[in-house]
């Protein structure tokens, strides 16, 4: 049986509605367009495309025309627009409620993939319908911008078409969540979250990128895609403004302040007697802020605030005479580093631990 013919099983008493409606004259009835207007819809389920079902009609009604007196057949095309715009509206229709029943069953598994809801043995099984195999290990890139970003958004379809064109279908996952882009990539192709980091980052003009460690099963996704927002939380915060962060490179942060009451006994018995200092305790924790972070190089951190070498000397000085720590010197210099490090997550000085 060719297309054309089984095309042609939804072309049911097409051909005497033409003849009835050319020879008087007149116009389709509405119950005439609306069965049109069916059939198009179980041909779209049926998976029938429409061109082939278009070219089915057109050849019905050719056949038909060469069989009518003039007058009938002058009319016959008048009748096959209304037919066919029928037809194809229904048709249309069809494949827009298809389309949006796919796009709440993506977004469904997505909420259910991330959220850990779900049993997981089903999870998996609805997962290799959109290319993952969670059996495996998998890392998630989270990304977020200056404003939120949902499905179908510029942003989103950018990012896509960019990771398509570099990898294909490589069982990636690209969606939104919360407003963020969230890229879910096989773990044994590390470079794809980072391309996609690359690629969210100029697409949100200068947005903030985490990328969670690899874990394996369901799961595995879930504790990733945790890992990425914690770091983004985390870099809040912190003030981090690096463009992309990995979670792997912060587990020292939650371990640092997992005891919330113990590190903001650590902050104020360290960090309290910069108080007494003039102007206060913040500029002095912003320079051991910067000093830490240009990994103690007096020069770079007085480049960072604007100052001389010889002002940063002199706040660090000011430093150990206040707390009796010297930030200079290896053996004390931890116990600082960990007490501006608890400064910052809990806002202190402007806050109160």
């Amino acid at each position: 049986m060719t297309e054309r013919e089984t095309a042609g099983a939804y072309l049911a008493g097409y051909a005497e509605v033409l003849a009835d409606a050319s020879a008087t004259g007149r116009r389709l009835t509405r119950d005439e367009l609306e069965a049109l207007r069916d059939r198009g819809e179980r041909a779209a389920e049926a998976g029938f495309g429409l061109r082939a079902l278009i070219r089915a009609h057109l050849s019905a009604a050719g056949k038909l025309r060469t069989e009518l007196p003039r007058a009938a057949a002058d009319h016959v095309l008048a009748v096959v627009e209304q037919a066919v715009d029928a037809f194809a509206e229904g048709h249309e229709r069809a494949g827009l409620l298809a389309v949006r029943q796919e796009a709440a069953a993506r977004r469904e598994f997505v909420d259910d993939l991330l959220y850990g809801r779900s049993d997981l043995g089903r999870l998996a099984e609805r997962a290799e319908r959109f290319g993952l195999l969670l059996a495996h290990a998998h890392a998630v890139a989270v990304a977020q911008g200056g404003e939120p970003y949902e499905d179908g958004s510029p942003v989103l379809r950018h990012v896509e078409s960019s990771l398509v064109a570099r990898f294909g279908q490589r069982r990636i996952l690209l969606t939104t969540k919360e407003g963020r882009l969230v890229c879910v990539a096989p773990a044994d192709e590390p470079e794809v979250p980072v391309f996609f980091a690359k690629q969210a980052y100029a697409a949100t003009d200068g947005g903030q990128v985490a990328i969670g460690r690899p874990h394996s099963g369901p799961g595995g996704v879930v504790h990733s895609y945790e890992e990425a927002l914690n770091a983004l939380d985390l870099a809040a915060r912190l003030e981090m403004d690096d463009p992309v962060l990995r979670a792997a490179d912060l587990l020292v942060y939650p371990v640092l302040t997992r005891d919330r009451q113990a590190m903001a006994d650590l902050v104020t018995s360290v960090l309290g007697p910069l108080r007494r200092a003039r102007g206060g305790a913040r500029p002095l924790i912003d320079t051991l802020v910067a000093y830490f972070d240009t990994g103690c190089v007096a020069a770079e951190t007085a480049r960072r605030l604007s100052l001389s070498v010889r002002a940063v000397t002199y706040r660090l000085d000011r430093v150990h005479r206040l707390t009796g720590t010297d930030p200079g010197d290896p053996a004390q210099r931890y116990t600082l580093q960990t007490a501006v490090i608890g400064a910052r997550f809990l806002g202190w000085p402007d806050q109160e631990p």
